[in-house]
C-alpha cells in the first residue's frame, strides 16, 4: 500500500474508533431521551436500512429512500432525519469505503484524494452544527429542496445525460480549487440529508477526471465526513439514537453482501422506484413544511 494510502487507512481507523467512543459514551443519555417519545419501528427500520445500504453500495445511495421511507411511516420526526441518517450510516459507509478504496483500488493522485476528502469533512463538521440547531420548518425547506434535487440528478443519470468526463487522475491549480470548493458545498449538504455520490461523480467529470477517480473520492468523503458530523449531531442530540443504532447493525451485513457476493444486477427499474420515492419524500416533507407555515 501507497504511504499515502497507508496514512489514510490508519486516520479513517482512528476516526472510526473516536466516532464509536463519542456515540458509546453519549448514547444512553440520547437514548434515554428518545425512549418516551419514539415509538418502537425497529423492524421497519432493520428492513429499509439493510435494503437502503445494499443498494448504496451499489452507486444508488441511501440518504433519499430511506428519508421517503422515514416520511411515509412517519417514524422519524422530521427535524431528527439529517442527524439519524448521518449518525446511521456512519459506520456502513466506512466498511464500504475500506472495501472500495483499500481492497478494490482504484487509481486517483493521492494529493487530489486527501485534499478533496479534507473539504468535504470541513464542509459537514460546519453544516452539521447549523443544522443541528435549525428549527423543524427549516428542516422541513431544506431536506424538500435537497431531495427534489436529488431527484433531478437520478433522473439524469437514468438518461445518461450530463459530462462524459476525461481521463485525468488529479486536480491541479484552478481546477483543484473548484473541486475543493464544490466538495465543501457537498459535504455540508450531506447534513441536510441529500447524498455526495451523484454530485461528486458529475463534479469530477466536468472537470475533466476520468469518472472511475469519484468513486475513491466520494466513498473516502462520506467515510469521514459522516463520522464527523454524526458526532455533532450525536452532542446536540439532534437524531433518533436507538434508529441509528438499529440502522448501523442492519447495514453493515448488507455492506457485505453488496460487495463480495453481488457482482452484477438490473439496477434500472431500482433506480426509477428510487426516484418515485425520493420525489414523494420531497413532496410530502415541503408540504408539512406549508402546513407548519400556515399554523404560526
Amino acid at each position: 500500500m501507497e504511504p499515502p494510502k497507508l496514512i489514510l487507512f490508519v486516520v479513517l481507523g482512528l476516526v472510526t474508533a473516536w466516532f464509536v467512543v463519542t456515540w458509546t459514551r453519549l448514547f444512553r443519555k440520547s437514548s434515554a431521551a428518545d425512549e418516551a417519545l419514539e415509538t418502537p419501528h425497529t423492524l421497519f427500520h432493520a428492513v429499509i436500512a439493510f435494503v437502503c445500504t445494499f443498494f448504496d453500495v451499489l452507486g444508488i445511495g441511501n440518504f433519499a429512500p430511506t428519508t421517503s421511507a422515514f416520511k411515509f411511516r412517519g417514524s422519524v420526526p422530521d427535524e431528527k432525519i439529517p442527524g439519524t441518517l448521518n449518525v446511521g450510516y456512519a459506520i456502513p459507509t466506512i466498511a464500504s469505503a475500506y472495501i472500495y478504496i483499500f481492497v478494490v483500488n482504484v487509481e486517483v493522485d493521492s494529493t487530489t484524494l486527501v485534499s478533496m476528502i479534507t473539504a468535504a469533512v470541513l464542509g459537514a463538521w460546519l453544516g452539521a452544527g447549523i443544522v443541528s440547531r435549525w428549527s423543524r420548518r427549516m428542516i422541513q425547506v431544506g431536506m424538500g429542496t435537497a431531495l427534489l434535487v436529488a431527484a433531478v440528478l437520478m433522473v439524469l443519470k437514468q438518461f445518461e445525460i450530463g459530462p462524459a468526463g476525461g481521463d485525468a487522475l488529479r486536480l491541479n491549480g484552478e481546477r483543484l480549487g473548484i473541486g475543493l470548493a464544490v466538495n465543501f458545498v457537498l459535504g455540508a449538504l450531506m447534513t441536510l440529508g441529500i447524498g455526495l455520490y451523484g454530485p461528486c461523480l458529475i463534479l469530477v467529470s466536468l472537470l475533466g477526471m476520468d469518472p472511475r477517480a469519484a468513486f475513491p473520492i466520494m466513498m473516502g468523503s462520506c467515510a469521514f465526513l459522516m463520522p464527523v458530523g454524526g458526532a455533532k449531531f450525536i452532542r446536540e442530540k439532534s437524531y433518533r439514537a436507538r434508529t441509528a443504532l438499529v440502522m448501523t447493525l442492519s447495514g453493515l451485513p448488507a455492506v457485505l453482501i453488496a460487495a463480495y457476493l453481488v457482482k452484477e444486477m438490473p439496477l434500472e427499474y431500482v433506480r426509477w422506484l428510487v426516484v418515485v420515492a425520493v420525489l414523494y419524500a420531497a413532496t410530502m416533507m415541503l408540504r408539512s413544511a406549508w402546513f407548519e407555515r400556515s399554523s404560526t
